[in-house]
């Protein structure tokens, strides 16, 4: 008989729900632990099963963590605001706010479907008025504090939208939301000073356990580096060109130097450039990408030379040619960088591209093939000839500071987060124009700042937001002066919101958000830092950084107890479809979680999603492994046929069963759910070789099922009978001794590679594994047609056969 799913899914989640099993306690004589998954945007028609291989991943981990006596705050909240949710309206054609409400039924619905073990208690909104107040009162702290000011700048522009985009909403030079080319416009921005965090955020990376790549992307995205400012100045004329270099020992290998498309040195001197129009068509191109796009490591370098302009190295007097390249931004070094082939790869590819001299002055390698970019031996580098690298590098910066053409200087990538959009759908950010007392910030007693209903929510032709032509909304009065002042009605990005929303959850666990901020310093000193917070690799570098920086101000104010705001920080791999694309509705390859909750059950789709593969790794969607975990799940189901309380212990079944607890509770310490489910599995194929099955072991087995199928675990302990729920039993210890045991796992391998594994007595000789190894249908299979050459056996761990 298969197993109700139907049935017992909704019975238990109604059960679960109604005696609230999952809300956290605040201030409990439990260890905390605080688990973290990154809320979702509820911008589409609903959860696709990439969302659930997070959710369940982390839900079994909570589970898990609740059994063990931990006090586990697993919260859920929607990052409502923002270019998705406003997209997705405009496409329907549905205002944002309703179409917001709509979808948060839907997403609740299906996860509650699933039976994931959120504290719906504390489930937040960033659209909600109560929340983003205290999201415009950060930005106020900002303000008060020199951190949040009004620049014009360029920005990303789409002539189409007529809105600002991020880097991130610019893909292949083309507005992510409608395709068009997208152009540079200056435009005044509202920035955040994160650029004052970069130390910090830098250092206190060692503070924190992240997967080393992402703690790679966090330190790339700041870009610290320490090198030498140098002064080129330009042939017969006042101007001249600022660049920043990590080696300057090189410079006298420099046979050009390349500009960004932005830099004023090319306005200013046009009248000298004697291919003006090609540079400036290679500017116009230039310019419709974003930074993104031109600064990756895997483009091509381009570039155009600006014929007629020369500038001077400072070390030798040469005049070298000057070009424009899209790879080079003003943001960094200077918005330029000095062209030496022979000792860069990049500068060696573009020499060879557009023929440019190629001199080497650290000599070490053959320059003949490719550059040679390692410290060395000065050559052709005049007075500086015969020091090392290191040396050159120090003695010429000193030269160059003496005559006034270089110093030390130390440069980031990272720059300040431009705040600012022009769109309708956001946080409107609390402030007041006045022409007598300038930028004003809303007291607090008048927040939130609500987002007034607009019929026209699309972007406006003007550049504006929407808001702007809200008249009545727009025009107010001065907080300090009184006089005539008009709002500001620029809003925020949807990075906003997520920036402080594993706060929010613990403010709404004492009260809905009310003021003031230093009723909630308790709970955050009882919770803080995340324990653990997992999510996309899509959100390690901005949304992790943004974060950060936000936390890392809140802790100069002396409100929150920690100088990070996680622990740790891990994530997941997409799931693709089954053609290998990412999941799209242009493919027709999405799949929608109810389909498979209402054919095979929610424990069977969120068994699955852990089971399909390495949680970090991306992996294709297979419904015949749904499929084949639904069949699993009907042969544990069957399992209760077997139970006899009179039997003693099958001595087999106790030691893979406490090996299985051994295992089972490492693999989800370590994220490594896919191994997890498949220690089950071979429980589930152990006691299926026996006729009776004794209910202590059995009992044990549940408790391991519990966080993985918590529906099925439940009903099938409940029929022992137990009165209690499963999951509130104790999480089961092994015996170290059972652990040792009377058999271990022998690898079978074939040329050193691992075919197949297979349980065996400790002690085994290497005659008896030898003929069980060949008997086994998956040796064959390798073998077949092979000739043998010898076998290795190792005692207790593997034999492997050598094959020609």
């Amino acid at each position: 008989m298969s197993y109700p799913f139907q049935k017992i899914e909704k019975k238990w989640q109604a059960f679960w729900e109604k005696n609230k099993f999952y809300q956290a306690k605040n201030f409990s004589k439990k260890p905390k632990k605080y688990i973290l998954i990154e809320f979702p945007y509820p911008s589409g028609d609903g959860l696709h099963v990439g969302h659930v291989r997070s959710y369940s991943a982390l839900d079994a981990l909570s589970r898990k963590k609740r059994m063990e006596g931990y006090n586990v705050l697993y919260p859920i909240g929607w990052d409502a605001f923002g270019l998705p949710t406003e997209n997705y309206a405009i496409k329907k054609g549905i205002h944002p706010s309703v179409i917001t409400k709509r979808n948060i039924k839907v997403f609740k619905r299906q996860l509650k479907s699933l039976g994931l073990s959120f504290d719906w208690s504390r489930e937040i909104n960033t659209s909600d008025p109560e929340y983003y107040k205290w999201t415009q009162w950060i930005f106020l702290q900002f303000f008060k504090h020199g951190l949040a000011y009004q620049a014009e700048m360029p920005i990303n522009w789409c002539p189409s939208c007529k809105i600002g985009l991020a880097n991130e909403e610019v893909v292949d030079g083309r507005c992510e939301r409608c395709g068009t080319e997208t152009e540079k416009k200056n435009i005044k921005q509202w920035l955040l000073k994160i650029t004052k965090y970069a130390d910090r955020l830098l250092k206190d990376l060692d503070k924190v356990d992240y997967l080393e790549k992402i703690k790679i992307q966090q330190k790339n995205w700041i870009g610290k580096s320490y090198g030498t400012e140098i002064r080129f100045k330009i042939q017969d004329s006042s101007c001249e060109i600022n660049v920043f270099t990590t080696r300057v020992d090189t410079i006298f290998g420099v046979t050009a130097l390349v500009i960004a498309p932005e830099h004023p040195l090319i306005k200013n001197l046009e009248f000298r450039i004697k291919n003006l129009g090609e540079v400036k068509k290679y500017i116009k191109n230039a310019l419709r990408k974003s930074e993104i796009e031109r600064t990756t490591q895997e483009k091509e370098k381009t570039g155009v030379e600006m014929k007629g302009i020369k500038a001077i190295n400072p070390v030798n007097n040469e005049k070298v040619p000057v070009w424009v390249g899209d790879y080079v931004v003003a943001t960094y070094g200077g918005g330029a960088v000095m062209v030496v082939p022979a000792h860069d790869k990049r500068d060696y590819q573009f020499a060879k591209k557009y023929s440019l001299e190629i001199r080497e002055v650290v000599s070490g390698g053959d320059i003949s093939k490719e550059a040679f970019v390692n410290y060395g031996i000065l050559v052709n580098s005049g007075r500086f000839n015969g020091l090392k690298s290191e040396e050159a590098i120090k003695r010429i910066t000193l030269w160059l500071k003496k005559n006034k053409l270089g110093k030390k200087s130390v440069q980031y990538k990272l720059r300040d987060w431009i705040f600012s959009r022009q769109h309708y759908w956001g946080e409107p950010i609390p402030i007041i124009h006045c022409q007598k007392c300038g930028a004003v910030a809303v007291p607090e007693k008048d927040l939130p700042v609500k987002l007034p209903y607009v019929k026209k929510y699309q972007p406006t032709k003007t550049g504006k937001s929407p808001l702007a032509a809200i008249t009545k909304w727009v025009n107010t009065k001065c907080p300090k002066c009184r006089g005539p002042a008009k709002r500001e009605t620029d809003t925020m990005p949807n990075w906003a919101g997520s920036s402080w929303y594993y706060l929010a959850y613990l403010m709404r666990g004492i009260s809905n958000f009310q003021f003031p901020i230093f009723k909630y310093k308790k709970v955050f000193k009882y919770w803080l830092p995340v324990d653990l917070y997992n999510g996309g690799m899509e959100h390690t570098t901005l949304h992790l950084l943004y974060s950060r920086f936000w936390h890392k101000f809140l802790y100069d104010l002396k409100l929150v107890p920690t100088p990070e705001p996680y622990a740790s920080r891990r994530s997941h791999g997409m799931v693709l479809a089954e053609d290998a694309r990412k999941m799209s509705k242009s493919f027709g390859n999405v799949i929608n979680p109810d389909e498979i909750v209402k054919k095979f059950g929610a424990d069977t789709l969120r068994l699955y999603e852990m089971f399909m593969g390495p949680f970090d790794q991306a992996i294709n969607w297979n419904i015949q492994g749904v499929v084949g975990i639904y069949r699993f799940l009907n042969r544990v189901w069957q399992l209760q046929t077997k139970i006899k309380s009179q039997i003693s212990n099958l001595k087999s079944c106790e030691i893979l069963l406490h090996q299985s607890i051994k295992k089972i509770s490492e693999d989800l310490e370590e994220m490594k759910f896919n191994t997890a489910v498949s220690q089950l599995m071979i429980l589930v194929n152990e006691f299926e070789k026996h006729e009776a099955l004794a209910a202590e072991i059995y009992e044990i087995f549940l408790k391991l099922l519990a966080p993985f199928a918590p529906h099925l675990a439940e009903e099938l302990w409940r029929q022992l009978p137990n009165k209690k729920s499963v999951h509130l039993e104790k999480w089961p210890e092994y015996n170290p001794q059972l652990i040792k045991g009377e058999q271990f796992e022998l690898i079978i391998q074939i040329n050193g590679r691992f075919r197949d594994k297979f349980l065996v007595s400790r002690g085994i000789g290497e005659k008896e594994a030898r003929g069980i190894a060949l008997s086994r249908e998956k040796t064959k299979k390798w073998l077949e047609g092979k000739k043998m050459v010898k076998t290795i056996f190792v005692p207790g761990k593997l034999i492997n056969f050598v094959i020609k």
